[in-house]
């Protein structure tokens, strides 16, 4: 579904697995998928530099409407001329709805048909987010993809309550389409239900009549074993439109990356590469790498023998140890930059391996060099 600010176009699918290798266009330019998005939660990815991700082949990058909105604030944002230009970053932007950091905050929120109401983790300030404000508030932040408000259900919950929070997320929906004013920005709905196939049928059904540039898959990776996961995107991935990117929501460990693309999902974020960079971890295509670890005191060796990037080029291990030790930041810049650089270029083999033909070779490959465990869908 196009207009002339958005379009999709699939170039390739795979006809075994459903891997798909596609374009999205934007106001902010295209995006090659299947593709991993870095998260700068506060406007920024936190340990590198814009420049460096632009490098490194960060495509569309994700902001957190919530934090925003309580730091510095959405309108500050619209009055410096929008998100692109307060953090300088002319590429795609997705901004979540701020549902999931608001749902988080158990003890200090209230959740009603209305809204959510509750006490900002910054300074206890109250505050009302309901789908006409949280779309307010993403079309301050002028970001080209922007997230339905919806009610993220948690792994373990019953029937009844998953049901109650599908139901919201589905009146909510139709809240934030009629708010949604601004044809520069594509607005995805999002498929919840927790771990019922009935609610999460329903809940699908009831966002295809919203579908017009993509569709989200929220309520996974929220604490169920990964076999879990990957059996509700089978069930999910012959039910979702084909004609739009399919964006998992919170999901970014390699071997989810993997696993996802292979059930003919075309969008994936997640903080772990950043997170695990600064707690001095290592991804790569060996599994991975903990370098603060004594093992690595005097290993002279670079993280990972198969990657290019800067950190790979010129440091070792030992030294990558070293900083994280003594608690220096240059440490945790560098782990950052070769983790996402790593992603990134796994995303790339991904997209090159399903318009080659050979996805679930290249897949087994992955798997077999990382010694990770794949899925049943992959041997």
């Amino acid at each position: 579904m196009n207009n002339e600010y958005f379009s999709f176009e699939i170039q390739k699918t795979d006809p075994e697995t459903g891997a798909r290798a596609g374009i999205l266009h934007t106001p902010h330019g295209d995006i090659l998928t299947p593709v991993y998005m870095p998260v700068g939660t506060q406007a920024t990815v936190k340990g590198i530099l814009p420049d460096r991700l632009k490098e490194i082949g960060s495509q569309i990058i994700l902001s957190n409407t919530y934090h925003l909105a309580m730091r510095p604030g959405d309108e500050l944002i619209a009055r410096a001329g929008g998100l692109h230009k307060f953090m300088n970053w002319d590429r795609p932007i997705l901004t979540d709805s701020g549902g999931f950091q608001v749902f988080s905050l158990s003890s200090l929120n209230n959740i009603t048909d209305e809204g959510v109401k509750f006490s900002s983790h910054v300074d206890g300030s109250k505050h009302m987010f309901t789908p006409e404000r949280a779309m307010e508030i993403q079309h301050n932040l002028g970001s080209d993809i922007v997230m339905a408000f919806d009610q993220c259900s948690e792994y373990g919950y019953t029937h009844e309550q998953a049901e109650l929070a599908m139901e919201r997320t589905s009146k909510w929906l139709e809240r934030c389409y009629i708010s949604h004013k601004n044809p520069a920005q594509a607005l995805f709905p999002i498929v919840q239900g927790n771990f019922y196939r009935d609610l999460r049928e329903e809940s699908l059904k009831r966002c295809l009549p919203f579908v017009k540039h993509g569709i989200a898959i929220g309520g996974l990776s929220v604490g169920e074993p990964k076999p879990l996961m990957y059996d509700f995107l089978d069930f999910l991935q012959p039910k979702l439109p084909s004609d739009v990117p399919r964006y998992l929501m919170g999901v970014g460990s390699p071997d989810c990356l993997v696993e996802g693309t292979l059930r003919g999902v075309d969008m994936f974020d997640c903080v772990l590469a950043t997170r695990v960079a600064r707690n001095g971890t290592a991804l790569t295509s060996r599994g991975k790498v903990v370098v603060r670890n004594g093992k690595y005191r005097e290993d002279f060796t670079p993280l990972d023998p198969d990657c290019g990037c800067y950190c790979c080029k010129n440091y070792t291990k030992a030294y990558l140890r070293h900083l994280v030790n003594v608690g220096e930041m240059t440490g945790a810049m560098l782990l950052t930059l070769h983790n996402i650089s790593y992603l990134h270029k796994l995303m790339k083999g991904l997209r090159e391996s399903i318009l080659g033909g050979y996805v679930k070779e290249y897949a087994r490959e992955y798997f077999a060099r990382s010694g990770e465990t794949p899925s049943a869908k992959i041997v």
